[in-house]
Formats: structure tokens, C-alpha cells, sequence
């Protein structure tokens, strides 16, 4: 729900408002789909330990600074170098100071996405990684997340979910400590320094604004172990990150031979506030990530930024209706 800088008044609104389509949401399962009949596409996720949005920017750390400030997109440089930069992360040369023995700096995710009219459909398949006996994350095996911008979030379209992880945030090197910064976005301080924005909030009402205006992130969420029920959430990503506290994403979850398979959905038009609407026409810039091997935070691996339209047009994901 929204948090504490939101002013009481649209907390309540929104709250009523979610709780109406909520209700409607979490009653329907995550629907067969003949996923047969969907193209699949894999995409190569990877690890990208400290790097941030502050990061990226910066000349002196990354030397695409000056072009993506001249606007080219992280997607649009380093197409085809997932596996590489994965690598030298993961081994400790960059970006890196506590590499985890091991583990993989990348990983293969097949995505399948489709709408039944209804609810839009996610389909995730990857394999797992040999363990690195690190247990970080003592509650769930596996997580997989997709996040989701319908334009009104331009780091999105720049860096997919990037745009969200900051310098100070937890596990980063800018990381304060005593202190749990979770990921948020730059809209939301009043300043922001190579180390990021810390708790530089901009006024209540201005943040409180944009929610209203849907200048947020939306996430959905899967958090697995092998032969026990999937734990769904999902949120939004404003001044930090927030979970709702009724999911409207419904899940399902199968492991086999090592591969995870999992179906993440919800209502085209979930309301409430704090949900993006589905809809033809529009272009949707989306993210995804996987945390194998009972990890948390920066040790997940990531996808640049892809697109997503309903039907037809040119996207990376064309989600039709099955």
C-alpha cells in the first residue's frame, strides 16, 4: 500500500479503490494458456553486483557514460555482451567486492507472453545453477520478478529496472550503514550524488502526485522452493519499494529436472491506483530477474530493458491473445 509520505487522504482512496478489484483479482487462478502455440524467446540475464544507476552515469566508473547521457540505451550498446559482462563481475574484476564462489555470471531465460482477453500472461522457464553452498536467502530458493513501465518512468525506457537501483541501496557501495534503502526512484529526492539520493525526499504532496499521475514502477513477483506452494507479491516502486498488501498477480510454479517453469498473470486493468493498465496500442517497457540459489539483492542476475504491446506492432514481446 502506499507509504507514509503519501498524505492520508488518497491512501484511503486508493485503498478502497484496490480493495474492490482486488477482491474480483485474487479470486481467479493463473488460467491455462496453450503456451504451444507462443513464440519463446530467451533472454540472457546477468550478474550486476554494484553497478547503479549513479553507476552508469558516471564517466570516471563507465566508460558509456557519455553516450548513454547522449541517450543510447543499455540494451542498445551492449547487445550480445550479456555473458561477458556477467563474467567479469561475477569473478570480482568490477563492480564486485565479495563474489560468491562459483556462481554463474549468467543465466538463460525462456519467455513466453500471451493474453486470454482477460489477463495478461507471463511464462518463465530457466535452469538452475550448481549451488555455491552460499545460503544468503533463508526463506526461498528461487525468485523470479518482471517489471513493468507504460512510459511514464523514462529510466525504464533508458535501462529497464537499472533505473531503480541506486548507489546507497542495500548490498551497494554506497550503502549506509544502520539503514535499509530500498530500490526507488530519482523523481522521488530532492538531490542526488554518486552515492545516490539517501532520504532526500522530496515534499509528501509531490510524491503523493506522482502515484496519482502513475509515475511509478509496477512488479510482480514468484518466490519459490522445490515441492511447496508459490508465494506471490507484487508492488510498485515510487519513493521506495512497496508491496500490496492483496496481490492481484495470481502464480503457478513447477519444478522438474532441474527447471523452474513458472506463470506469472493478472487482469489487464487491475485498478486501484497502483496497477498499470493493460492496453492495446501501448508500448510497455518490462524487465526481468532471477534470484538462484537462495540469494537476495544485488546477487540476482537481470535483463537489460525489453518492450511488450498487446497484439500486434514492434516490440521485443508481442503478447497475443490465446
Amino acid at each position: 500500500m502506499p507509504s507514509k509520505h503519501l498524505n492520508s487522504s488518497t491512501h484511503l482512496l486508493l485503498s478502497c479503490a484496490a480493495g474492490a478489484v482486488l477482491a474480483l483479482a485474487t479470486a481467479q487462478s493463473a488460467q491455462a494458456v496453450d503456451w504451444a502455440g507462443v513464440p519463446e524467446q530467451e533472454i540472457m540475464l546477468f550478474y550486476p553486483g554494484q553497478g547503479s544507476w549513479e553507476w552508469a552515469l558516471t564517466k570516471d566508473d563507465h566508460s558509456g557514460a557519455p553516450k548513454f547521457k547522449e541517450g543510447k540505451n543499455c540494451y542498445a550498446c551492449h547487445k550480445g555482451e550479456e555473458k561477458d559482462i556477467g563474467q567479469k563481475i561475477v569473478s570480482g574484476k568490477k563492480l564486485e567486492p565479495a563474489p560468491l564462489a562459483g556462481k554463474p555470471g549468467s543465466l538463460a531465460l525462456k519467455v513466453k507472453t500471451a493474453h486470454d482477453g482477460e489477463r495478461l500472461y507471463f511464462r518463465f522457464q530457466w535452469q538452475v545453477g550448481k549451488p555455491t553452498g552460499k545460503v544468503i536467502d533463508k526463506k526461498f530458493a528461487e525468485r523470479v520478478t518482471v517489471m513493468i513501465d507504460d512510459g511514464n518512468v523514462k529510466e525504464a525506457a533508458r535501462a529497464g529496472c537499472w533505473g531503480s537501483c541506486h548507489d546507497d541501496a542495500l548490498g551497494m557501495a554506497s550503502a549506509p550503514a544502520g539503514k535499509e534503502i530500498k530500490k526507488y526512484l530519482v523523481a522521488t529526492r530532492t538531490a542526488v550524488t554518486r552515492q545516490g539520493g539517501g532520504e532526500n525526499y522530496k515534499p509528501a504532496a509531490e510524491i503523493d502526485q506522482m502515484l496519482k499521475q502513475g509515475a511509478f514502477l509496477e512488479y510482480w513477483q514468484a518466490r519459490m522452493n522445490p515441492g511447496q506452494p508459490v508465494d506471490v507479491s507484487d508492488g510498485y516502486i515510487l519513493d521506495k519499494r512497496h508491496r500490496n498488501e492483496k496481490p492481484v498477480v495470481g502464480a503457478e510454479a513447477n519444478f522438474a529436472n532441474g527447471t523452474w517453469t513458472v506463470v506469472l498473470s493478472r487482469a489487464l486493468k487491475a485498478g486501484g491506483g497502483v496497477h498499470k493498465d493493460i492496453v492495446a496500442g501501448k508500448t510497455y517497457n518490462i524487465g526481468f530477474a532471477v534470484h538462484d540459489d537462495h540469494v537476495d539483492h544485488r546477487h540476482h542476475h537481470v535483463s537489460f530493458e525489453r518492450t511488450l504491446i498487446l497484439d500486434q506492432g514492434k516490440a521485443d514481446f508481442v503478447a497475443v491473445k490465446k
